[in-house]
């Protein structure tokens, strides 16, 4: 038996060890003020606790996790400044564009104080005016480098017009929101001027739907019932709501776009969104796309997405699966629920099928790169995008929808990509994320080895699409697009509609090439992006008589472009091409079985 006095050495030593541990645990804390909105700047006053630190590293992120893009938000801080709690100033230097370095003095907790101005309406950046302010986390908030995983919290101080602030975080008191630690705080964004709110619960979780801006257009109650269609429909699809409270905030402001985060969404739409059904349903497009992601990405993740390096990109083949399955189950979730037709689902489906297969980029680049080269290409697009790449959103959509037709064919349908996607959130949904072999795994698990295999080839590969499969499990067939009347049909039999594989512009008055389609007879022919078309056969040709002017030639003709390229002229021989056919065009067949009209039904949740 060991004598007391050494028993209470080590209870001693372990509660000294203690203390730091505890001091850590001390909250950062932020009182956000807008002084003059109009002027579209918030200051922040930060209370950072030094723990005894001789200097402090504090930082900014680069980028906002959801959006991969390097934005650099630190070049909108101004007046930076640190001080002891009674007001002595302490040094500050910048060691990094993003990064400050500040000698404590020995002060137990530094104040700094700095404004950041926020003029851009997105969903991933500030905006402060007159009306309302959203604040993200990632382009608002300097903390130390080395505690993000300790509390942080947040006062919004609001100017005497506006009437309250709100966010996913957890409320701790009228505008006040506390974050675990510093990734829950960059990802909760933060509204405050005069929102309406409607509320509503499914399974016991609280949803609120935020509308701001101009809402004199919209109808809050009733997208606020359609909203609460989707949440009970990715119930049924789940099985649980991930939350205690979800945040939809809706951004009435001639603006648009969608950023996922984990108790809430920002979504910016047009105030007239609601008056018209087709841009109600992209609206509530968005809407389901944004809410899947509480699921898929937010909780269900690749490894690389978390934790996360805010100094720098990070990167994963596998953001098809994060969003392209997502864009597949957007549109999908909306039809399960009610809230589009049939034919709009198909319709929708047949123009993300039509946009892939008339990308020459596909035969370039495989799915998982464009994931993976997301931050140099998805938001740095120019006159060659097109030809040398594709969207990990367009092409992940279209690999659900056949990865989906072939686990149920596979299953006899008592199986689906709802099933691998339930067993892939069970298995990775902590911690740690998955791998691109462990989602495969767990298809593989659910659809057999061929959907995994399948799977890993086409995401991994330029090899064409095989439709067939989809199409003939549903009853399903391609035809040509609907958007030409029976004479128009009939017309064109004769005499076809001509191309040459560019896209123009009308730049006051001048017909600029905008595109160049690779593998097209402008494209061969030399013809550039930024070209002006000046004349065909010799004869002047002004932008709106273009087209018709392209139809007075039949497939196979030749002529003979002027063009102006750099101010110079000169001339280019091109060969009049058919104009290709859009024959992406999904719909049911009329002979289809009763066996594929009940995979149908299946598959919409009819």
């Amino acid at each position: 038996m060991s004598s007391p006095s050494r028993c209470l050495i080590p209870v001693a030593l372990l509660i000294l060890a203690a203390l730091p541990l505890f001091a850590e645990q001390r909250a950062i804390q932020y009182v956000t003020r807008f002084p003059a909105p109009q002027t579209h700047y918030v200051e922040v006053e930060a209370r950072i606790p030094t723990d005894g630190k001789a200097a402090l590293d504090l930082m900014m992120p680069v980028w906002t996790p959801g959006s991969y893009m390097v934005r650099d938000y630190s070049r909108n801080i101004e007046k930076l400044e640190a001080r002891t709690p009674a007001g002595g100033l302490l040094p500050v230097e910048k060691t990094r564009k993003n990064h400050w370095r500040v000698t404590t003095e020995s002060a137990p907790e530094i104040v700094l104080t700095y404004r950041t101005y926020g003029h851009e309406m997105s969903v991933q950046s500030n905006w402060i005016g007159s009306e309302f302010a959203l604040l993200q986390g990632a382009a608002t908030f300097v903390t130390r480098a080395d505690a993000l995983n300790r509390p942080h919290e947040v006062r919004v101080e609001l100017p005497a017009q506006w009437r309250q602030a709100i966010s996913g975080m957890p409320s701790t008191g009228a505008n006040q929101f506390h974050a675990a630690d510093y990734d829950t705080l960059v990802d909760s964004p933060i509204a405050a001027g005069n929102p309406s709110v409607y509320e509503f619960e499914v399974a016991g979780r609280k949803n609120v739907l935020v509308n701001m801006g101009d809402q004199q257009l919209w109808d809050g109650p009733a997208s606020a019932r359609d909203i609460q269609k989707i949440v009970e429909q990715d119930l049924k699809l789940w099985g649980f709501l991930p939350y205690d409270r979800y945040v939809f905030f809706n951004f009435i402001v001639n603006a648009g776009g969608g950023l996922e985060h984990k108790t809430s969404t920002v979504m910016m739409t047009r105030p007239n969104a609601t008056r018209t059904r087709n841009s109600y349903r992209r609206w509530l497009g968005l809407v389901s796309h944004e809410y899947f992601h509480a699921w898929n990405v937010k909780r269900l993740r690749p490894i690389a997405l978390g934790p996360f390096d805010y100094d720098q990109e990070v990167y994963t083949p596998n953001l098809w699966v994060s969003e392209g399955f997502t864009s597949y189950y957007g549109d999908l979730v909306l039809r399960r629920a009610g809230l589009i037709t049939e034919k709009e689902y198909l319709d929708d489906l047949s123009n993300t099928i039509e946009q892939l297969q008339t990308t020459p980029g596909r035969l370039s680049q495989p799915v998982d790169l464009a994931s993976y080269d997301s931050w140099i290409r998805l938001y740095h697009r120019d006159e060659n995008s097109n030809n040398v790449s594709i969207s990990y959103y367009t092409k992940g959509e279209v690999i659900g929808l056949l990865l989906d037709a072939r686990i149920r064919a596979a299953t006899g349908g008592q199986r689906s990509l709802d099933d691998a996607m339930r067993l892939a959130y069970q298995r990775y949904s902590g911690a740690r994320g998955f791998k691109p072999e462990e989602f495969e795994a767990a298809v593989s698990e659910v659809g057999g080895k061929a959907a995994g295999d399948w799977l890993h080839r086409i995401s991994g590969t330029t090899e064409e699409i095989d439709y067939a499969p989809a199409l003939s499990l549903y009853g399903l067939k391609f035809t040509e697009k609907h958007d030409k009347s029976e004479q128009q049909k009939e017309a064109e039999k004769n005499d076809p509609r001509v191309s040459l594989g560019v896209d123009t512009r009308n730049d006051s008055g001048r017909l600029m090439v905008t595109e160049v389609k690779r593998g097209t007879t402008a494209f061969d022919s030399g013809i550039e992006a930024d070209d002006e078309i000046l004349a065909i056969d010799g004869f002047r040709v002004m932008p709106d008589q273009w087209p018709a002017r392209l139809q007075d030639y039949r497939p196979g003709q030749k002529a003979t472009l002027t063009i102006a390229r750099r101010l110079r002229l000169m001339s280019v021989d091109v060969t009049i091409e058919k104009e290709p056919e859009k024959l992406w065009h999904v719909e049911r067949d009329a002979k289809a079985t009763d066996a594929e009209k009940a995979h149908v039904k299946a598959w919409l949740g009819e």
